[in-house]
């Protein structure tokens, strides 16, 4: 079945509001409801997308915090401190926004387009941006319990300082926007459901491997790999804040990447969406 665009319904919407045609007897058509704002529609679609993933996703928030701290306490047998036990710590608790809006936000849009899903949200007279800003932060959103608790975790394991790990304000949202974003744009480029949900955990082994293992033992081919990967900001911002006079300026251009990069994959996101809802 064929989807109506947001943008067509918004149209049409103008179009009747402007000059209706009067039916054959006598009435005129009613005009469509305007489009929504984007704010208003945006927090719409995230209270709604919380709501649903509230109960699905709970479970997987523990298993990915399980995974991570579990993935911290083998690397204790084989770290014992210094920049690869800051390495570690910062990769896992990312690894926790990875599983998250990454590997779920693609699986989810993936059975969203197979199942036709789509329809309904091409339908609403809401801004494309906000159907995709409201999914990705509200699975973003899951993420903020389990990475605070792997962090926390994972310092005290190797001893590092918890003083500045207030940067995780900034670094979960950041890295979710990201990632979420990349997430988004492969469920919903993937032509088939299985092809999303191998993207989205191919990304999270990514994540996994580029982001957890210690940049200094890579080949040169791989660190650059690395540096493409948006989570690798997140990572080396919050690794920064565990030095004992961190470089501000560092960790707040780390940040900065990251932002840009969100920008960029949520915009990418935004045309995918476009681009699988009129198909």
């Amino acid at each position: 079945m064929s989807a109506v665009s947001a943008e067509a319904v918004t149209a049409g919407a103008v179009r009747t509001g402007s000059g209706s045609r009067p039916r054959p007897g006598g009435e005129d058509a009613a005009p469509l409801a305007p489009a929504a704002k984007l704010l208003p529609a945006l927090a719409a679609v995230y209270r709604a997308q919380l709501s649903r993933a509230r109960v699905a996703r709970i479970p997987l928030l523990f298993v990915a915090t399980f995974q991570s701290v579990g993935i911290m306490i083998m690397m204790r047998g084989v770290v014992d401190g210094g920049e690869e036990a800051r390495a570690v710590v910062a990769g896992s608790s990312v690894l926790v926004v990875a599983f998250v809006a990454l590997n779920l936000l693609a699986q989810y849009f993936g059975q969203l387009r197979a199942s036709g899903g789509l329809d309904h949200y091409a339908t609403l007279p809401v801004p494309p941006a906000a159907v995709v800003l409201g999914a990705a932060a509200a699975y973003a959103s899951f993420t903020v319990p389990g990475t605070a608790v792997t962090a926390v975790v994972g310092s005290a394991l190797f001893g590092l300082p918890m003083g500045n790990l207030w940067v995780l304000a900034a670094v979960v949202p950041l890295s979710g926007a990201a990632l979420a974003g990349l997430g988004a744009a492969l469920g919903l480029l993937a032509p088939r459901q299985e092809l999303a949900t191998l993207c989205g955990q191919l990304g999270m082994s990514a994540a996994l491997l580029l982001g957890v293992l210690p940049a200094a033992h890579m080949p040169a081919p791989i660190a650059y790999a690395r540096d493409l990967l948006p989570s690798t900001y997140g990572v080396e911002a919050l690794a920064r804040t565990f030095d004992a006079r961190p470089d501000w300026a560092v960790v707040a251009a780390d940040l900065g990447v990251c932002a840009a990069v969100g920008v960029v994959s949520l915009a990418a996101a935004t045309w995918a969406y476009r681009r699988a809802a009129v198909r």
